[in-house]
């Protein structure tokens, strides 16, 4: 039976010191740079690249008169390559870590809420099963987390999918939706008023997320859809620590879960506005790779995070 297409493209012209160059083209931008990181002389670059682009029958690279920049089709072969890498570095830790008597190594990624309460208890039990298992967990933005996923960095995400680009490659299991309130410290002055308009907050100084969440569009929509300017005063950060320190310590105010933050809330130290931002943010979920199968360590977690999900429906 003779091989599909792409078979024969990976079996017959692909090699690795292809995929290292690509994604040091992609990282560096100058074939002389990306020749250098990739161990490689600048003639022996420009002819691995030759031949990549030969055997696609495509232009991967524009060459500029300074440097070099992907074209489209060089932008899947960056993130692929990227992946296929990191799959292979993922398999040689998983073969070192069995000889030598490990467990197996998971990477979590997660948005703030889940991380606050869904991963520990995750963790938890994880260890509770496999105490020699290695877990790593990053918290940032679905974006930002859905890029490293797809390259092969993180071997799952508590997030959402935010782009239909993504969506085709991925597979998704919704856990929840997160209603935000407005959140300030706990004797306010704002706290002690009956009634709140959205003109009144727009004067107020605010801690907000960075530009590109799906909470900063929204607020940013909430005061531009109300005709009315956004605030001045702002601090931008995804850390809750410095969240939570900052409203304690200032005027300022957030649009924040209530789950977050429910200890401060219990201690009086932080309250809710009487406000209703109306803000209702989409579904976050479980979000793994198609077509990829995970290591036995993240398998368990997989496994746990679905066990506590149905718990949690069945509350």
């Amino acid at each position: 039976m003779s091989n599909s297409k792409p078979d024969r493209f990976v079996r017959t012209h692909l090699k690795t010191r292809h995929l290292v160059l690509l994604v040091e083209l992609g990282r560096h931008g100058s074939i002389f740079h990306a020749a250098e990181a990739a161990h490689l002389t600048q003639p022996a670059a420009s002819k691995l690249l030759t031949e990549l682009e030969y055997a696609l029958g495509v232009q991967l690279f524009e060459r500029l008169p300074r440097g070099i920049s992907p074209t489209w089709y060089g932008e899947i072969m960056i993130r692929r390559a990227g992946a296929a890498l990191a799959e292979m570095n993922a398999a040689h830790q998983e073969v070192m870590e069995l000889l030598s008597g490990l467990s197996g190594f998971v990477s979590i990624g997660s948005v703030m809420t889940p991380s606050m309460n869904l991963i520990p208890q995750a963790v938890s039990l994880l260890k509770s099963r496999h105490k020699r298992l290695h877990v790593a967990i990053q918290v940032d933005t679905s974006k930002i987390l859905i890029q490293r996923l797809r390259a092969g960095e993180l071997d799952m995400v508590i997030g959402r999918i935010l782009d239909s680009e993504s969506a085709a490659e991925l597979n998704f299991e919704p856990l929840t939706d997160e209603p935000h309130s407005l959140i300030a410290r706990g004797k306010h002055v704002l706290a002690q008023r009956k009634k709140l308009t959205l003109n009144d907050l727009a004067k107020e100084a605010w801690i907000l997320p960075p530009n590109g969440s799906i909470l900063r569009d929204r607020i940013t929509s909430l005061f531009l859809s109300h005709g009315l300017d956004q605030p001045v005063e702002t601090v931008e950060t995804l850390s809750l620590p410095v969240i939570a320190s900052l409203l304690m310590a200032t005027d300022m105010v957030a649009a924040l879960p209530e789950d977050l933050i429910r200890t401060y809330l219990d201690a009086e130290l932080l309250s809710v506005l009487p406000f209703d931002l109306g803000l209702r943010m989409d579904a976050y979920g479980i979000v793994t790779r198609k077509q990829h199968r995970l290591s036995p360590g993240a398998q368990a977690m997989l496994d746990i995070l679905r066990e506590l999900a149905v718990q949690d429906t069945d509350k």
